[in-house]
């Protein structure tokens, strides 16, 4: 939520947060017309953030949706795919185990990171994305042009949290060879068991009779077929959530009052100021409200404990800069490097069906991860662990017990950014809701602003999902 785009050279211009406000005004004299408007894996109890759920293998996946009769031969292939465990290297791992078509194409558990592997017993490295909503993403740029055509262009586009991939097709294959998820040994291997598979002739009368001959145009194929289903199958797109008949001026998208006034916040620079990275406007290739500018931001969310690699204190997850991506990494450790801890701002659409929260998961309700935006640095103490320090045997009255530290502590320092290498401390973005206020001073929202952010995030999920977190009858009405 962080209104700054980060560059290669560090921070770069600040985007103008009042673009969302006259959008909503625009709407708002329209009678509601908004139409034009935005990959792939706790602590201590003492001084670590505690420690997330353990890891447990995916809920089976539903079923797949009911579209075949509409899609091209290839995306039908790319359906039979994306629903066969048999492609994995432990035959117990489809795409849809992580990305559950019951629950927006993300999983359908609480897990910070979900199992994979051939035994199906080693954690990823980073939570699971959704996959809706990815058919308008561009290939990823240093400098891409913002949506907003307002702000200085920057890094963004791409899929996975880095970006490193740049359509769906290669985005289809990290999973399919990555040893911690579906785990098949090589491309070939894929090919094999798709020659196996009982749907092996709709392969063929897709991609031709001789199909199976070059193994590695086979697999080309077959990327190209699960890029396929998720362009044409609507259920990846569905646009159907409240906030879609809001904008359309359709029955049953009339706002609450609590609704309207979480837009608001969302949108105004100078209390939630979501809509600068989860930018609601008119969009790339005439897309629009897809709560996204596919930028890359570096806010430093906590480390999360519960993710077995950061059991190595010398392992960071830096996001652009590696070590997944090897593009971008820095010329020696610690090097100055701009893109180092910068992750993709994703959709905020069905954000509040989610149960696992940034890139690596560390958090687990929606209403949490908005009050990290806006305690981060006036109260760290709640969000990263303190060292030196001596913990209360029982809390101050007033001590939240809303973040990742519910222990409160008598002296000692904040061990603020634990999951950044001081080096890149530079390339954290600094504007509002985290703008680096002192620790004790006012947040920019109010207990009010957060209820109604919250009420107003719920509209954007789609009308075949569930809220993670129901709200209590009538809190989101007037």
């Amino acid at each position: 939520m962080s209104e700054r785009r980060s560059g290669p050279k560090g921070p770069a211009v600040t985007r103008a947060g009042w673009v969302g406000l006259a959008v909503l005004a625009a709407a708002g004299a329209a009678g509601g017309a908004l139409v034009s408007c935005g990959g792939g894996g706790g602590g201590s109890a003492a001084a670590l953030p505690t420690a997330s759920a353990p890891v447990t293998a995916a809920s089976a996946p539903a079923a797949a949706p009911a579209s075949a009769s509409t899609l091209s031969l290839a995306a039908q292939v790319g359906q039979k795919m994306f629903f066969d465990k048999n492609l994995s290297g432990s035959g117990a791992m489809s795409c849809a185990s992580c990305h559950d078509p019951a629950h927006a194409y993300a999983p359908a558990n609480d897990l910070s990171v979900q199992l994979g592997g051939e035994r199906m017993d080693k954690a990823g490295l980073r939570a699971v994305p959704s996959l809706r909503y990815k058919d308008i993403t561009p290939p990823y740029a240093d400098l891409l042009d913002n949506p907003d055509g307002i702000s200085a262009p920057g890094p963004g586009g791409g899929f996975a949290w880095d970006g490193r991939a740049d359509t769906l097709a290669a985005q289809a294959r990290l999973p399919l060879l990555d040893p911690l998820e579906m785990a098949n040994a090589s491309s070939t291997d894929v090919v094999k068991k798709l020659q196996a598979a009982d749907y092996a002739p709709l392969v063929a009368k897709a991609f031709g009779a001789k199909v199976f001959d070059d193994s590695d145009a086979a697999f080309a194929s077959a990327l190209q077929a699960l890029q396929a289903y998720q362009l044409e199958d609507k259920s990846f797109h569905p646009y159907s959530s409240k906030f879609d008949l809001y904008a359309a001026n359709k029955i049953g998208g009339t706002l609450t009052p609590a609704e309207t006034r979480g837009l608001k916040v969302f949108t105004n620079p100078a209390t939630g100021n979501c809509a600068s990275c989860h930018y609601q406007g008119a969009g790339l290739n005439g897309s629009s409200a897809l709560f996204t500018d596919f930028s890359y931001e570096a806010i430093s969310v906590p480390r999360n404990a519960g993710i077995p690699a950061n059991g190595d204190l010398k392992y960071f997850d830096m996001g652009v800069c590696g070590p997944m991506r090897t593009d971008h990494a820095p010329a020696a450790p610690n090097a100055a490097n701009g893109f180092c801890g910068m992750f993709k701002a994703p959709t905020m659409r069905n954000v509040a069906t989610r149960q696992a929260f940034f890139h690596n998961g560390v958090m687990h309700s929606l209403e949490q991860v908005v009050r990290f935006y806006n305690t981060r640095d006036t109260q760290p103490e709640l969000w990263y662990p303190t060292v030196g320090g001596t913990p209360k045997a029982k809390n101050d009255p007033g001590f939240p017990a809303y973040g990742l530290v519910t222990t409160q502590y008598t002296g000692g320092k904040v061990q603020k950014y634990d999951d950044l290498p001081a080096a890149y401390a530079a390339n954290i973005d600094t504007q509002l809701p985290m703008d680096g206020r002192a620790a004790g001073s006012a947040p920019p929202m109010s207990e009010q602003d957060i209820a109604d952010l919250l009420c107003f995030l719920n509209t954007l999920s789609d009308a075949d999902t569930a809220a993670a977190t129901p709200a209590k009858p009538g809190a989101c009405v007037n």
